[in-house]
């Protein structure tokens, strides 16, 4: 498994912003935006490039362009829609495929309400995104159901990621390349991110 962590400084910047305890929605959101745009910036760094012909003003000319299909990007429900729009700035042609998951607070174990991913994701590299890496339960079971629906390529996107979810994902899924905004200390009893963000979800859609 490959790990990039962001070193950009107005990545590590922008999610000091995200930190504030009295931060508005809108400004929670607008960064969140922002970070998402960024980072996959840097998510897209290795997918694969071909020559093609084109017509340009000068003539025919061979240049390189992508050489797959286009990927397709799966926000988890609910948070992960807060980087949609960030994400689709840089793919915007991108495949959209949703999958629901919440935790159980008690369990802190991952529960399916909705999965809908796209029909050839078997031929699309798929971009995880989603705010927070905490203790890796959501991320884990969103790359089981996509290897289950026949992808071979995985990144996944977080803004902060606890050393324990990285673990996780690191000892049952090494093939898939994580990219992050922070990497924090560590999850408190109640499996949140020290320091962390808080609630992303609640932060991102007024509900606290």
């Amino acid at each position: 498994m490959n790990i990039f962590e962001s070193t950009h400084p107005l990545v590590k910047h922008k999610i000091s912003l995200l930190r504030k305890d009295a931060i508005s929605v809108k400004s929670f959101r607008e960064l969140t935006k922002e970070l998402a745009t960024m980072l996959t910036m840097e998510a897209t760094t290795t997918l694969t490039l071909s020559d093609q012909a084109v017509a340009c003003w000068s003539g025919d000319i061979s240049v390189p362009m992508l050489a797959e299909k286009q990927p397709t990007l799966i926000p988890i429900l609910r948070a992960g829609l807060g980087m949609l729009d960030g994400a689709l700035t840089i793919l915007p042609c991108a495949k959209i495929s949703v999958v629901g998951l919440q935790r159980n607070e008690e369990t802190l174990q991952p529960e399916s309400y909705y999965e809908n991913v796209v029909a050839d994701v078997n031929v699309r590299t798929a971009i995880i995104i989603d705010p927070m890496l905490a203790t890796g339960g959501t991320a884990l079971a969103t790359i089981e159901l996509l290897k289950a629906s026949g992808c071979k390529k995985i990144k996944a996107i977080f803004l902060v990621a606890a050393p324990e979810g990285i673990a996780l994902l690191q000892k049952d899924h090494a093939d898939v390349d994580l990219f992050i905004g922070v990497i924090d200390d560590k999850l408190n009893e109640n499996g949140y991110i020290l320091p962390g963000l808080g609630d992303a979800g609640d932060k991102i859609f007024g509900t606290l």
